[in-house]
């Protein structure tokens, strides 16, 4: 069965929602409903659900900022909204999947569907395989897929990114180092466009943390903390035309 939770400040789509999944998807147990953001991350601690229905629109808190107060998110998310405009959003910040309200019951059969496949998948980052990992259009954050789910890390506060084969240790400028499960190239397309650049085929790096270029055949730069991290030829003339542009 699949431990769900349901978040919604309006008690009809709440009711609604809860009455659609018991007659049409039996695999779903509704161990709790909440009426606020604050409510339903209180529930979700509690109960550590397998799946959470989760309204994008609510009062002092939304959807998305909810989800931003966690640490890691352990759980399926199904986003429920009215407006078209989350649909990407809750794209990019890998939701699980998404429904336009009112809920067509064929859309969400496949939901819980997809829920129920990834509960039982081998690979556990394969939630977050949609193409988001990033709530930089959101709150400056992105978000990095770990072993233990999803760590939000500020933008502006990452120093460089290196590849480890196929994952990337990301490096912040508290010291602190984070292991992602994804590739450089995934997070260069992601980070090119908030500061960020390619100067090695192994090393991304923050413009704004650069305090010095080193000449040489490719060069160096070195960063605020005192990193020095090789530039590749290759990627010299982009990195200057870039700091000329910073």
């Amino acid at each position: 069965m699949l431990r769900t939770i349901i978040i919604d400040d309006e008690p009809k789509g709440r009711s609604a929602l809860q009455q659609m999944l018991q007659k049409f998807c039996p695999s779903v147990e509704v161990v709790d409903l909440a009426e606020s953001a604050e409510a339903g991350k209180k529930a979700i601690q509690q109960h550590k659900p397998d799946l959470v229905f989760l309204d994008v629109e609510m009062p002092f808190q939304d959807g998305f900022e909810m989800l931003q107060s966690f640490e890691k998110i352990d759980f399926k998310v199904v986003f429920c909204t009215g407006h078209n405009h989350y649909a990407i959003k809750a794209i990019r910040f890998s939701a699980l999947d998404y429904l336009m309200k009112p809920i067509d019951i064929k859309e969400l059969k496949a939901a819980v569907e997809k829920a129920n496949r990834a509960v039982h998948q081998k690979n556990p980052h394969e939630q977050f395989d949609v193409f988001f990992h990033s709530l930089k259009n959101v709150y400056g954050k992105i978000g990095v897929p770990t072993r233990n789910g999803l760590l939000f890390v500020e933008i502006s506060n990452i120093l460089r990114c290196e590849s480890d084969s196929n994952y990337t240790r990301f490096f912040t400028i508290n010291g602190e180092k984070h292991l992602a499960s994804k590739t450089l190239k995934e997070f260069e397309g992601l980070l090119t466009e908030c500061n960020f650049v390619r100067v090695h085929q192994s090393h991304l790096v923050n413009l704004s943390q650069i305090k010095e270029y080193v000449k040489g055949d490719g060069g160096s730069v070195i960063l605020v903390d005192g990193t020095e991290v090789e530039v590749s030829r290759k990627n010299k003339d982009v990195l200057l035309k870039r700091l000329m542009q910073h």
